[in-house]
């Protein structure tokens, strides 16, 4: 996939989570196929310096926020007339077993993921209906599936996601907009966080042997975004080097 180049010019791309990591990556992939790409994150000082290394527009948000998310919808709109890919990748961990995670850990990490999801793609549907088109990806995960000890908040947010991309797919089908998702397994600060040794056992299970680059992920979100994509909606992509096999 990575051969392929997909042409983005003239386009509008929404990238929430997007100051580092893979939602970075996929920010890079957007502008470098010649889009206008606005990145989107918690951290002021970090998007900032992001966006201006990558030539995009960076804008502080809270995708928890309603008001905030249709402050950056209502300027990319003003700034470009359009709207054209949404991919909603912010996200938050507050780990812990489910007897000592309190309320907040499990608001903070809901109203993050799948509120920020919902949030953003319910802003942007009054601009999908009017152009009569529109590309969403959503990012969940392997936890989402199939869980993962201490982060039940996490994995509930991560399913919520799936189950949110179906039916929106469903729903938004008739006005030309696809709704997919990726579930990505890249190496991330997160990754690179855990002892060698317990990498090197979680890369065996992976039967390609390794963890992905976030580039990697950036090239799924391209092809799912891109007009070759233009029958593929509701689907939820493992990016996974076969993990979830």
């Amino acid at each position: 996939m990575a051969n392929l180049t997909f042409d983005f010019t003239g386009r509008s791309v929404v990238v929430t989570g997007a100051a580092r990591g893979v939602g970075r990556a996929i920010a890079e992939r957007f502008t470098g196929a010649g889009a206008s790409v606005f990145l989107v994150d918690f951290d002021a000082d970090a998007v900032a310096a992001t966006a201006a290394e990558l030539g995009a527009t960076g804008i502080a948000a809270d995708v928890s926020d309603t008001a905030a998310v249709t402050a950056v919808v209502d300027r990319v709109v003003t700034d470009t007339g359009r709207l054209d890919v949404l991919v909603n990748n912010a996200g938050v961990l507050r780990d812990g077993v489910l007897w000592k995670l309190t309320d907040d850990d499990y608001e903070t990490v809901m109203a993050v993921h799948a509120g920020g999801t919902f949030r953003f793609t319910r802003a942007a549907v009054p601009q999908f209906r009017a152009q009569g088109s529109g590309r969403v990806v959503n990012v969940t995960s392997y936890t989402g599936l199939h869980g993962n000890v201490g982060q039940s908040n996490y994995a509930m947010a991560k399913a919520g996601i799936i189950g949110f991309t179906r039916t929106a797919a469903k729903e938004l089908a008739r006005f030309g907009v696809t709704v997919n998702a990726i579930s990505p397994n890249a190496r991330t600060r997160m990754v690179e966080s855990i002892p060698q040794a317990k990498l090197d056992e979680l890369a065996a299970q992976i039967p390609m042997g390794r963890f992905a680059e976030p580039s990697e992920m950036a090239d799924a979100v391209a092809f799912l975004a891109s007009d070759e994509a233009a029958y593929v909606t509701g689907v939820v992509l493992p990016v996974d080097g076969g993990l979830s096999i």
